[in-house]
């Protein structure tokens, strides 16, 4: 594994620090509302699909305080949880005593130094996934790919939610809020940083087109079965007003997302991305 450059090592160790500071009450309604909820349920659901019969290996990149692992723990399912974030990696590793002894195994890894893993986990696992953005702090996700796909089997499939770059409701929320430069922030081009309780999270924007591109690259690991998109009516989880206040608007906002997710051009605009590959 190639040290980031100086910059890049600088950009990684801030965006720890950010989760760090977060990682207390980051099970609270800033990381798991009602809003992440909703998109958490098709997530899981959608990972269902694709495990095994049986007990199946998970990684989970950029697992946060472990929600998702517990939840695939629970399941039966043997975890490998990751984070940059060693208060986040803690927090991870503290659910794996209430679920089966074995079946969360939490490392502190970034998604940038998957190569940590390869001594032990080659070839292991039958599905990857990575929840909420994580790969939107990665320097290089054409080496995280490559990385990823040593520690996978065959015909294992990796599936992510992205941060997307075309979200209507966030461009209209700063806007409305004169935040000129907090609107545009998700058409940078390039690593742009982003605040998070006094921290900076650095932080690249993509639609799926731009991610499968640099994720796939030209080394012929993986494979691109679909994308859609994960928030596109229904408002970002930092906008739960519309939830609680105008419920019954919520749920035809829902509905919407839930016919046209998949849809050309709707598949490309909301908060997220979700995008599903396979290693061949």
């Amino acid at each position: 594994m190639t040290p980031p450059k100086p910059e890049l090592a600088q950009m990684l160790d801030e965006t720890a620090l950010a989760f760090d500071s977060v990682a207390p009450t980051y099970d609270g309604p800033q990381g798991n509302n009602d809003l992440i909820q909703r998109m958490r349920d098709i997530v899981w659901r959608q990972i269902d699909d694709l495990l095994p019969t049986g007990p199946a290996n998970l990684i989970d990149l950029g697992c946060g305080t472990g929600i998702d692992a517990q939840h695939f723990a629970e399941l039966g399912h043997h975890v490998t949880a990751t984070d940059w974030s060693p208060a986040m990696v803690e927090r991870a590793a503290a659910r794996a005593a209430v679920v089966r002894p074995g079946t969360i195994e939490a490392v502190r890894a970034g998604s940038q130094q998957l190569d940590l893993l390869a001594a032990t986990h080659a070839g292991r696992f039958h599905v990857a996934y990575s929840n909420f953005g994580p790969l939107n702090c990665v320097p290089d996700l054409g080496d995280t790919a490559r990385q990823l796909g040593v520690l996978m089997r065959p015909g294992g499939y990796a599936l992510f939610t992205v941060i997307g770059r075309w979200c209507p409701w966030e461009f209209a929320h700063y806007v409305r809020k004169r935040r000129w430069t907090r609107a545009k922030v998700r058409f940078e081009k390039d690593t742009t940083p982003v605040g998070m309780n006094g921290g900076t999270i650095w932080t690249r924007y993509f639609t799926p087109r731009e991610f499968a591109r640099e994720w796939i690259g030209t080394d012929g690991t993986w494979d691109l079965v679909r994308y859609e998109g994960l928030s596109t009516f229904v408002p970002p989880p930092y906008l739960t007003s519309m939830y609680t206040n105008h419920p019954r608007t919520f749920r035809t906002m829902a509905k919407l997302d839930d016919v046209t997710s998949s849809w050309p051009g709707f598949r490309s605009v909301g908060d997220h991305f979700l995008i599903v590959l396979r290693k061949r």
